[in-house]
């Protein structure tokens, strides 16, 4: 087998990431001031600002701290300063992220107001952003990359192009060993038989149809029209009429894999190989889940154009429809319409996104991360106490 490697960042817990980050992570709604207040003063820094974090409870407050641990604990960031307006559940965070062994300090706003924790904050993430810059890429293996597919805005050229290209990586990909996490559990409705049938051991695809019919049962019991979010309006635009149609496209994407293991949300898997992850359609929710689960790159296939981005995961967007392409060229990173036209096949489409990939968890910046797209979207269960 032909060694492939790229230039990548090998964290203390022998992770290995493929950006550098040092991230201000506010624990609530009312810390994203002061944390914002840091990353303004240090260049170098990013926020993850969120509405969330205060008066949740239950299966909603485990997400919501599973979600911020995983997403400090990626990779793709080297070290994190918490910031919360009170010290138990910064701390938890904080002690969380800690596990990995990437620096992590915890400041706290009651007793000491924006002005100081920003000031105080400040001085220790300038020292953290200066010890960061002297990490160094090294050579990684390819199958140490954890990566993560989704589509989004999706019509009747994502199924015949963009989607099956993603397909030809991901299959690349877990040949040479490494991971790829799924997702999107409304948008296999009508295609889940073959996610079923495609998952290796019983008790897996025991968890799957839990989780597939939990989802089911919930839009039921709303008695919800689904028609305009799911398919979206963009879909209907683009062709497709029913979520039958999706969801045999959105498989494509994982082209003719099978599945090693069934994840709940922002759970990391336990191996490498291809894994199933609980999520939201919705792109942003979707791709910050994903983070939170460890993966460091997105590959996202859209058809009418979606522009989403995420703060720490470079994210590579796919299209093979000609006039997305030429009307939001900036948003492209990837051009397979030739496929449309014969003029390139799915197999030298996918070799071309493969290359691309390779650039990318090597350096190259994505169109999502030079417009400055970091949508940082949490998932909430239910409604605040």
């Amino acid at each position: 087998m032909e060694k492939i490697t790229f230039k990548g960042y090998v964290r203390p817990n022998g992770k290995v990431g493929v950006r550098n980050y040092v991230a201000i992570i506010p624990v609530d709604d009312i810390s994203n001031t002061a944390a914002e207040g840091v990353s303004k003063l240090v260049n170098g820094t990013i926020t993850l600002s969120h509405p969330y974090g205060r008066l949740q409870f239950g299966k909603d407050l485990e997400l919501f701290f599973k979600t911020m641990i995983g997403t400090g604990s990626n990779p793709n960031i080297a070290s994190c300063i918490v910031i919360g307006i009170e010290e138990k559940w910064t701390d938890r965070i904080a002690k969380g992220i800690a596990e990995t062994k990437k620096p992590v300090e915890a400041f706290y706003i009651e007793r000491y107001g924006d002005l100081k924790t920003i000031e105080r904050a400040s001085r220790v993430a300038q020292k953290l952003v200066q010890d960061a810059s002297e990490l160094k890429r090294e050579d990684i293996e390819i199958s140490e990359l954890v990566m993560s597919i989704k589509c989004g805005e999706s019509d009747t050229t994502s199924g015949l192009s963009a989607n099956p290209v993603v397909g030809k990586v991901v299959e690349k990909l877990l040949y040479y060993g490494g991971t790829v996490l799924f997702g999107e559990t409304s948008e296999l409705t009508g295609g889940e038989h073959i996610i079923i049938n495609r998952i290796k051991k019983e008790e897996e695809r025991k968890k799957f149809i839990e989780i597939f019919n939990e989802y089911q049962e919930f839009i039921l019991k709303e008695e919800a029209n689904l028609l305009g979010s799911q398919p979206t309006e963009g879909n209907i635009k683009g062709g497709l009429s029913t979520i039958e149609e999706k969801a045999l496209g959105n498989i494509q994407k994982i082209g003719n894999a099978t599945i090693d293991g069934v994840l709940d949300f922002a759970e990391g898997p336990p191996n490498k190989g291809l894994y199933f992850m609980n999520t939201s359609s919705a792109a942003a929710e979707a791709i910050t889940l994903f983070a939170a689960g460890g993966a460091v790159v997105h590959l996202f296939p859209t058809g009418q154009g979606n522009t989403v981005g995420n703060p720490i995961v470079p994210v590579i967007k796919i299209s093979g429809n000609p006039i997305t392409v030429n009307t939001m060229s900036e948003h492209i990173d990837v051009d397979v319409s030739r496929v449309l036209t014969l003029e390139e096949s799915l197999e030298e489409a996918g070799e071309k996104l493969w290359n691309y990939l390779l650039k990318v968890i090597s350096g190259r910046l994505t169109c999502a991360e030079v417009l400055g797209h970091r949508e940082f979207v949490l998932t909430k269960l239910f409604r605040s106490a």
